[in-house]
């Protein structure tokens, strides 16, 4: 009501009689200006409120929808075993929409298109370079693109692709390289990709490739407080930290690797890598700061922050986001209690970074530097509306709904990252000045996936169908602009749309999977089943009752049992 007022109050500057005093000319143009902008102001807060509203609403319709589905399954497999493709057993109630499948089948066809280019070009190599046709060794020569596509493959039903893939990871991936690797990048794309085909397929080669690298990355994390060093010579196990963040190990870098090396003890029984990675977060929660904000910067020697930025963007996104989904990935049990305690106070100091812009009220995240606030935020934070949105579920009503308004509000200025450049890409980030909205800063654009995934995420938790619309209208732009003979490429400006020469193999395992995603039934890796890494590889959900227990092993202690989301009998970690 209070709004109805005040937008009445205001229309009393449209009536003529306000300016009979005024010079006819002059009081004319300032009623139609003032008449214009009102109504355009009213409009867009409108269509803001709707959204808004519309989104609340397929949210509860969703949620009702679960509960019918559950009260039909009792007395059958209540969880829906996910079969081929990932997809659930249990009947989807919605039907397939046919401007979906057209959707879905257009972006199938830009990955067989990137697949093959790479196929063609760069076979077993890393990253193919589309422009000048060769393949470029980026990670050591571990077959990067291949590995990150093993999953998309299988997801998207790519059966003869797939097969071609799995032949050379039995007959040509070799891990024993004088490279000096990313412990980061290898555990996100290498060991995180093998154990999604692992998961996917069943297929046993993917879970020895996986624990064959595992191995080779452990002694980075042989330091006197266990932060990992992040970097390691995959031949020699010799780890270091690069030289340009003063012997500091990176926050992100330290605190990423949760989901891959716990799956891999769950699937194994060997207890060493989970033991490893959740150290990492003993060690950090000791010194936890109230907000739960942490400089990207941390001395792998003390185990304590050295003074730097606070940012969910590059060097701190992904260690929040793994707070989150190893809470998922134990299926939100006691076990994992305290990565959703540490994530949910990490999010009361998100909120204290919130920012919105004039004259468009548009919702960004700062950057901090000691007591100081930046206006600034990369394309890769864009990752945070899905993220706030998916932890929304774990709070009561009344915090559930404030912060699936904030990751709404987020995603829309994401969306309007990709909306405000000639090119319709987004830039890698973005500044912030009173009066102005939005400006790119750095504006390369690497085909990156952060604002497809948030629309991935909710859509999928509210049903809201804008959200494909966006992901639709961003994908159009990639096939315009980043499409060519032999393959996709980035841009080295958005605002030109001159363009590089890269493909990057987190175009295929992560962009192009969550806008299949996107327009495919949410039975198709049902988030109840499976987490996704920050590579986008699913990982399938087990619930942990391990209560600090050691898992098996040869020397007779008690095997930990996990239990697989959706499956009514527990099975060991050793099967």
């Amino acid at each position: 009501m209070a709004r109805a007022r005040s937008s009445a109050s205001r229309w009393r500057y449209c009536n003529p009689s306000y300016y009979l005093k005024r010079p006819k000319r002059l009081a004319l143009l300032f009623i139609a200006f003032v008449c214009v902008s009102f109504l355009v102001w009213d409009r867009q807060t409108l269509v803001r409120e709707q959204e808004i509203e519309v989104a609340r609403l397929n949210a509860e319709l969703t949620h009702l929808q679960d509960l019918l589905d559950e009260l039909k399954s009792i007395g059958g497999n209540a969880g829906g075993v996910s079969g081929r493709n990932g997809k659930s057993s249990k009947k989807s109630t919605v039907p397939d929409d046919p401007i979906d499948i057209q959707r879905r089948e257009k972006v199938k066809d830009a990955m067989l298109h990137a697949w093959s280019s790479y196929e063609k070009y760069a076979w077993g190599q890393d990253e193919l370079q589309p422009q000048s046709k060769n393949g470029v060794n980026s990670f050591g020569g571990l077959g990067a693109t291949l590995i990150d596509s093993l999953d998309t493959l299988y997801i998207m039903g790519l059966d003869e692709q797939f097969q071609r893939a799995r032949e050379w990871v039995a007959n040509s991936l070799d891990f024993n390289k004088n490279y000096e690797a990313s412990v980061f990048e290898t555990t996100i794309r290498v060991v995180g990709g093998l154990l999604s085909a692992y998961d996917l397929s069943e297929d046993k080669l993917f879970l020895e490739k996986a624990r064959d690298i595992a191995d080779r990355l452990l002694p980075a994390w042989n330091t006197p407080s266990g932060i990992p060093y992040n970097i390691i010579n995959l031949a020699h196990g010799n780890a270091h930290n690069p030289g340009w963040t003063g012997g500091d190990s990176i926050l992100a870098d330290s605190g990423t690797e949760q989901l891959e090396f716990i799956a891999l003890s769950q699937r194994t029984g060997d207890p060493k890598y989970q033991k490893k990675v959740e150290n990492v977060i003993i060690q950090l929660n000791k010194t936890f700061p109230a907000d739960g904000l942490l400089p990207i910067y941390i001395n792998p020697h003390r185990g304590t922050s050295s003074y730097s930025t606070i940012t969910f963007g590059a060097m701190g996104d992904s260690f929040y986001e793994y707070l989150l989904k190893v809470w998922i990935q134990g299926n939100k049990t006691a076990a994992v209690k305290h990565y959703r305690e540490m994530w949910e106070t990490s999010m009361k100091g998100l909120l204290s970074l919130v920012r919105r812009t004039t004259p468009s009220s548009f919702t960004y995240i700062c950057e901090k530097n000691g007591d100081s606030l930046h206006d600034k935020m990369d394309e890769l934070a864009c990752f945070a509306p899905g993220m706030i949105a998916l932890g929304s579920l774990g709070y009561g009503p009344e915090e559930s709904q404030k912060f699936l308004s904030l990751a709404e509000e987020l995603a829309w200025t994401c969306y309007n990252f990709y909306q405000s450049t000639p090119t319709k890409l987004a830039g890698e980030n973005y500044f912030f000045h009173s009066g102005q909205d939005m400006s790119v800063g750095t504006s390369w654009n690497i085909l990156r996936p952060e604002t497809v995934e948030s629309l991935f995420y909710l859509w999928r938790l509210t049903g809201n169908k804008t959200y494909q619309e966006w992901g639709w209208n961003i994908f159009q732009a990639f096939e315009k602009n980043s499409r060519i003979e032999s393959g996709y490429v980035g841009l080295k400006d958005v605002n030109s749309g001159v363009k590089d020469n890269m493909m990057q193999s987190f175009f295929l395992a992560e962009t192009l999977k969550y806008l299949y995603l996107l327009f495919s039934p949410s039975s198709v890796i049902s988030l109840d089943e499976w987490v996704f890494n920050t590579e986008a590889h699913p990982i399938r959900i087990m619930t942990r009752h391990d209560n600090g227990e050691k898992l098996g092993g040869s020397d007779g202690q008690q095997k930990q049992f996990y239990r697989l989301r959706g499956r009514k009998e527990g099975r060991r970690v050793d099967d």
